[in-house]
C-alpha cells in the first residue's frame, strides 16, 4: 500500500464581516493568522493551497512569500463548503491524495497536535480499516485541522453545494477517527475583534 502524499489547505475566502478587517492579516505573535497557519502546516505537507475570495490579491504576496499556492473561489459567498471544495480540487490538481485541512480564523494548532492526527491518520491507512479521516476532539468538541484521505475528498466533492461540511462528515461518521487532543486551539474561532482580544497577545 502506498503511504498518502499530503497538501495542507487554508481556507482563507471569508469576508470577515463581524471583524471589521480580514482576518487572514491580523497580527499573530510576529506574523499574521495567515503566515502562522502557512508555517505550521509547511513542515508537514508537501505543498500548501490557500483558498481566498474576494481578497485573493490583499493575500497573495504573503502566500506566495512563503511559498505557498493561492487558488481562488469564484463565489465565496456561497460559504466555507465551497471554498473546501474549490481547495480540495486542488489537491487532486496537484497530484495528492490527502489533505491537512484548517481554517485561517483560529490560532494554528500545535505541532504535537497535526503529528499526532497524521499518526493517527497513517495507522488507520496502513490497517486499511475503513477509516478515511482523522478529526480532533478536544472536551467533546471536534475542531480543526482535520486530516482526509482520497475517500474523504470524493465525499465532499461529490456531496451536494449546498450542504455543509458537516453534513458531509455526519453522513460518513463511520469512516471518521476522533482523536482527544490537549490543545484548546483547535476549537477557537476568532470572528470578533473581542474574540481577537481575547486571544491575541
Amino acid at each position: 500500500m502506498i503511504a498518502a502524499s499530503f497538501a495542507g489547505v487554508i481556507l482563507a475566502a471569508g469576508e470577515s464581516s463581524r471583524m471589521g478587517r480580514d482576518k487572514a492579516l491580523l497580527p499573530w505573535h510576529g506574523q499574521t493568522l495567515l503566515s502562522a497557519a502557512i508555517d505550521r502546516l509547511t513542515p508537514f505537507t508537501q505543498l500548501v493551497i490557500v483558498v481566498a475570495g474576494k481578497n485573493a490579491e490583499l493575500l497573495k504576496p504573503e502566500i506566495y512569500a512563503r511559498g505557498a499556492f493561492l487558488a481562488v473561489n469564484p463565489e465565496p459567498e456561497c460559504g466555507q463548503f465551497s471554498s473546501l471544495r474549490v481547495g480540495l480540487h486542488e489537491v487532486l490538481n496537484h497530484g495528492r491524495d490527502a489533505a491537512v485541512v484548517t481554517l485561517v480564523d483560529r490560532p494554528p494548532a500545535k505541532p504535537a497536535t497535526i503529528a499526532t492526527l497524521l499518526t493517527h491518520f497513517a495507522r488507520n491507512f496502513e490497517r486499511d480499516n475503513d477509516k478515511w479521516a482523522a478529526i480532533p476532539e478536544y472536551e467533546g468538541k471536534h475542531g480543526h485541522p482535520i486530516v482526509i484521505g482520497r475517500e474523504m475528498i470524493e465525499a465532499f466533492l461529490r456531496a451536494d453545494p449546498k450542504s455543509t461540511a458537516r453534513d458531509v462528515e455526519h453522513a460518513n461518521q463511520e469512516h471518521i477517527e476522533y482523536v482527544p487532543v490537549d490543545d484548546p486551539n483547535v476549537i477557537v474561532n476568532i470572528n470578533t475583534p473581542e474574540d481577537y482580544a481575547q486571544f491575541a497577545e
